[in-house]
C-alpha cells in the first residue's frame, strides 16, 4: 500500500469518526470496510490525491421517512454525487426480489432528489481500476466545465470550446490535431488559438517535438485536483 495514501486515509477516517456520534459513528465503523477502502486507494486517490468534500457513509433521508447511508457522497460547486460500491456475494445472490426492488426504488428517489449516482462493481474496482478512474474523471470534467464558466466568458467561441475539451480531458493532454477536428480549422489556425490560450495561462505545453509544442493540457491552476478542492 502507498504510504502517502495510508497516512491520508487514516487521518481521513479518524477525522470523520471524531465528528460523528451514535448511529452515524457506528455506521462508519461498520460500513467503511475493505471494498470502500479499496475504492479510495485504487480509484479516488489516483484521481485527485486528496479526500476533500468526500463524505464516507453519508446519511440521506429514506423514502419511507427513515435514513439510508451512501458509501460516499461528494458535494461541491452545486453538484451532489452518490458513489456506491456493489459487491456480488452469496448475500446478494440470495437477497431476493424484495431487496432488488428496494435498491431500485432507493436509487430512483436519489435521482428525484437531484443526486447524481455512480455505481461500481467490486470486481471492477479490484481488477479494472483504470476504467473506474476514467468514469470518475469524466463526471468531474463536467462539473469542472460548469465551474470555469466565469473564465470562459471573455474568450472567443473557438477558445471556449478548446477549454471545455481540455477540462473534460484533464489532467490528460491532447494534440493540436484534436482541435482541428473539434472546431473544424486548419493546423495553423489551431496552433494560433492554442498559443494564445497558453499566453493567457489557461493551457500549458505538455510535450515538445523537435521544433514545436506537440501536446497541451489544462493549466494546473484549473485542473481537477485544484478547482475541485
Amino acid at each position: 500500500m502507498n504510504k502517502e495514501f495510508a497516512k491520508a486515509h487514516a487521518e481521513y477516517l479518524q477525522g470523520h469518526l471524531k465528528r460523528r456520534q451514535g448511529e452515524n459513528r457506528r455506521r462508519l465503523e461498520v460500513g467503511h470496510s475493505h471494498a470502500e477502502k479499496m475504492f479510495l486507494e485504487k480509484v479516488w486517490w489516483p484521481s485527485f490525491g486528496h479526500f476533500e468534500h468526500l463524505q464516507p457513509e453519508y446519511e440521506v433521508a429514506d423514502f419511507r421517512d427513515g435514513s439510508r447511508y451512501l458509501d460516499f457522497a461528494w458535494i461541491r460547486n452545486g453538484a451532489r454525487l452518490a458513489i456506491e460500491i456493489d459487491g456480488y456475494d452469496a448475500h446478494q445472490r440470495h437477497a431476493g426480489k424484495q431487496k432488488f426492488s428496494d435498491d431500485r426504488i432507493r436509487q430512483n428517489h436519489l435521482v428525484l432528489d437531484k443526486w447524481d449516482i455512480l455505481r461500481f462493481a467490486y470486481d471492477d474496482v479490484k481488477e479494472r481500476p483504470r476504467m473506474c478512474v476514467q468514469m470518475i474523471q469524466q463526471y468531474m470534467g463536467g462539473v469542472l466545465s460548469s465551474a470555469i464558466q466565469p473564465i470562459l466568458a471573455p474568450l472567443t467561441a473557438e477558445e471556449r470550446e478548446i477549454i471545455r475539451m481540455a477540462a473534460k480531458l484533464a489532467p490528460n493532454s491532447f494534440v493540436p490535431g484534436a482541435i482541428c477536428e473539434l472546431i473544424g480549422v486548419e493546423g495553423q489556425k489551431a496552433r494560433k488559438l492554442l498559443h494564445n490560450l497558453v499566453r493567457q495561462r489557461l493551457l500549458v505545453p505538455a510535450g515538445r517535438g523537435e521544433a514545436r509544442i506537440c501536446k497541451y493540457r489544462l493549466a494546473s491552476e484549473l485542473n481537477l485536483r485544484h478547482i475541485l478542492q
